[in-house]
């Protein structure tokens, strides 16, 4: 049997290892378990908690960044994301990290420009080793700045196909893909199938693997899918016995609803069929789950209020990262009651836009649209989004184009100067690439806002996201890199009692503790006195709308 693939093995021999293997490899998705299934609230104090144990388990790779994990780090002040991925580095030194990425638009929802694509991919392939990258209209060019950073930084590059169902998703159609993909990257990558929300039937997946392997011999396939109406493993089955070398895997004990499926049911099943996890570790893996289960409860207030598996995805066709963000959404604004309204608009939408892929940013296309056209209308009130895709600022649509009144009532919609859709195409259609701005002028202007010299990794992140990575650069300045506080402590509910004492260990294993001496409230500022090892400190943290409370 193989043995576990490791860091400082050269990417050449990391393919050569995969292509002669009989059996396949698994990779921990993490990062996408945390976003399908507890909405990105994982802290890295769980991660270097079950990091021995996923050392030894053997996995391929483990995908701790990407996808919307950077921007809710900064957004929640959980960690800075370059951060995360150093505690995870050190806690597990010889397993590949892996990261998710949406090609122009990088970790956000709209396309860059090409000189902060560079950049930001080239601070990141500082702790990443593996790259995946897709877009969601499949759209080649949109993706091949960060390949060229990708292989240039001799990572490993593992460009994605987005996969759906309907008639036009034909073999043909991902075999020419593919080979588009590998034009433009050589040979030497990872090809990975997104099966973004879980979709088709095990047949149907092993069918496209078959297809896949016999037009290019030598590929080597991942699969990356959600296991959102709980099949995935008959497709990751399937899959495996067609020819795929690697497989996006949960521990059981933790996430496996919306997210991938269990690593440990996978190798069972596949058992029968003479197919083994190459380098795996059953008992670490069940050690890992062992304590994930544990963890578990403290992420439990993150989890979906839409609980179970939902094998009516097939028709609405949400990506599994989105379900519990969208149904959080739903429930803050009042409309949780029309969900399957809203979620059997989202199909019928999916079908008139030209039947595409439901992913970052093109899921919050579908899902904004046809949340409006449930509470306004249809297409009563289109989104600038939506207008923008119309328009083919992302790409052209794959398939075909949307009906005239579509694109009557969305491209007219607001619309001062008179002019009707077919003018407004043919003068304004088309991609447009943004701008790029002057890097050195920026990150004067980031300096001149926190008063400090600002890191490379410090401007990537705001460029990512300007406000949210200055609101929290000041964060951190203030108070700390409070993501060593352990998560039991982080979330906990209910305020802390005066006298009480938190003990905790830090990522290297050094005790700590904090003592709540007092809390009062002085108009809008809450007053907090606390012995920190043996030091007496006094924050003051303004609430909202605290100038509204009486001094108690």
């Amino acid at each position: 049997m193989e043995a576990p693939i490791t860091r400082g093995v050269k990417p050449a021999e990391i393919l050569a290892t995969l292509r002669r293997v009989d059996g396949y490899y698994l990779c921990n998705s993490e990062r996408d378990v945390s976003q399908s299934d507890f909405k990105n609230r994982l802290m890295p104090m769980t991660s270097v908690r079950v990091a021995p144990y996923r050392e030894a388990a053997g996995f391929f790779s483990v995908e701790v960044s990407g996808g919307a994990s950077v921007h809710v780090d900064l957004i929640r002040r959980q960690v800075n994301p370059f951060e995360r991925l150093r505690i995870v580095r050190q806690a597990m030194p010889r397993t590949l990290l892996q990261t998710v990425c949406r090609g122009a638009s990088l970790f956000g929802y709209r396309h860059y420009p090409e000189n902060v694509i560079r950049l930001v991919v080239q601070e990141f392939a500082g702790y990443v080793d593996v790259w995946r990258v897709y877009d969601f209209l499949n759209h080649v060019p949109n993706m091949i700045p960060v390949f060229e950073e990708v292989q240039r930084a001799q990572r490993l590059l593992m460009p994605s196909i987005c996969f759906s169902t309907g008639q036009e998703h034909t073999d043909d159609y991902y075999v020419a893909k593919v080979r588009e993909i590998l034009a433009a990257t050589g040979p030497d990558v990872i090809i990975s199938i997104k099966n973004y929300a879980g979709l088709g039937t095990p047949k149907r997946i092993g069918q496209l693997v078959e297809a896949l392997c016999r037009a290019f011999p030598d590929i080597i396939l991942h699969y990356h899918g959600c296991n959102t109406d709980g099949n995935d493993i008959g497709r990751m089955s399937a899959a495996v016995r067609a020819g795929v070398k690697l497989c996006d895997v949960s521990d059981h004990g933790y996430g496996s609803i919306y997210g991938q499926a269990p690593a440990l049911t996978l190798i069972q099943a596949l058992e029968d069929y003479n197919k083994q996890a190459a380098g795996v570790d059953i008992q670490a893996l069940i050690k890992s789950s062992d304590l994930l289960r544990r963890e578990r409860k403290i992420y439990e207030s993150f989890e979906s209020p839409f609980r179970g598996h939902d094998p009516t995805v097939a028709r609405y066709k949400l990506t599994g990262g989105a379900v519990g963000s969208a149904f959080e959404q739903a429930d803050k604004g009042g409309f949780l009651d029309r969900m399957p309204q809203i979620l059997e608009e989202m199909g019928r939408v999916q079908v008139e836009l030209g039947n595409w892929w439901s992913v970052t940013p093109g899921s919050q296309i579908l899902w904004t649209t046809a949340v409006n056209n449930v509470l306004h209308g249809r297409y009563e009130q289109p989104s600038l989004d939506l207008k923008n895709l119309l328009l083919g600022r992302y790409g052209p649509l794959p398939f075909y184009e949307p009906e005239d009144w579509i694109y009557e009532k969305v491209l007219e919609y607001q619309r001062y100067d008179g002019k009707k859709w077919p003018q407004i195409l043919d003068e304004e259609r088309g991609l447009v690439k943004p701008a790029d701005p002057d890097l050195k002028q920026e990150r004067h202007r980031l300096e001149a806002e926190l008063g400090r010299p600002a890191s490379l990794e410090d401007l990537a992140l705001y460029l990512l996201f300007p406000f949210d990575a200055t609101s929290y650069f000041k964060f951190e300045a203030q108070y700390g890199k409070t993501w060593l506080l352990p998560p039991e402590v982080w979330f906990h509910r209910g305020g802390f009692k005066d006298g009480e004492r938190i003990t905790f260990t830090d990522e290297h294993g050094v005790p700590h503790y904090i003592e709540v001496i007092s809390t009062r409230r002085e108009g809008g500022s809450v007053l907090t006195n606390l012995v920190v090892d043996h030091g007496f400190q006094t924050l003051s943290v303004q609430v909202e709308g605290g100038d509204k409370q009486p001094i108690s």
